[in-house]
């Protein structure tokens, strides 16, 4: 329990910033474009499952609909069922699970549409897991917007911008756990990738039931 506790906490460490369309053609705009970000504008909604392993037997749910047009999100779990407005004034408890399990799907996404944060980049990296060589893009949100402010995540990116493992590092801490992101598939006119799996090549985290319309 205590490794799977760790998990959760990195999980849940995805911060929920201001988002912005960013046009510079940066590599975290790059990263955003290989996935499809040119075509977000044909997207009304997405739907999805969101999957964690909590040990060697519990799986733990989260069924989400997040309808982009209309700027509400549907969430059911073991708790409760809701539809909440992302403009209203005072945003639920769940909206915490929402942005983190929306990170593990859109991150890409969320490269281009998030601002306070700063990155660098470096070539020639060895990815921590497969090791694999690849470009180690660091972002490090501010200190002030988000959930959990503050902390640092490292894409290792192949030669085509996609993704092959991130690090979270909390705090932007020198230390951090490592997934793989893999798994990719077309979703109407964008791509996601939907296992997510830690160094041991387990699958952690994964992503059921998606349907972009």
């Amino acid at each position: 329990m205590k490794k799977i506790t760790l998990i959760v906490c990195a999980v849940l460490a995805f911060a929920s910033c201001q988002q912005k369309e960013v046009v510079e053609d940066t590599l975290p705009m790059k990263v955003a474009k290989a996935y499809g970000f040119d075509n977000f504008d044909q997207v009304n909604s997405i739907a999805y499952t969101w999957n964690v392993q909590r040990d060697s037997i519990n799986v733990f749910t989260r069924d989400w609909k997040w309808n982009l047009r209309e700027n509400t999100v549907y969430y059911s779990g073991p708790d409760t069922t809701m539809t909440y407005s992302l403009d209203a004034d005072s945003l639920p408890p769940v909206d915490r699970g929402f942005i983190n399990d929306k990170y593990w799907m859109m991150y890409p996404f969320q490269l281009a549409w998030d601002t306070g944060y700063t990155w660098d980049s470096e070539e020639n990296v060895a990815s921590p897991i497969a090791g694999t060589n690849a470009t180690k893009l660091t972002i490090v949100y501010n200190s002030e917007d988000g959930y959990t402010p503050g902390d640092a995540y490292d894409l290792y990116l192949d030669e085509n911008y996609k993704i092959l493992e991130w690090t979270f590092r909390k705090g932007n801490g020198p230390d951090g756990r490592t997934w793989t992101w893999e798994n990719e598939q077309s979703f109407g006119p964008i791509t996601m990738a939907t296992d997510h799996k830690g160094q041991d090549g387990q699958r952690v985290i994964w992503f059921t039931n998606v349907k972009v319309d």
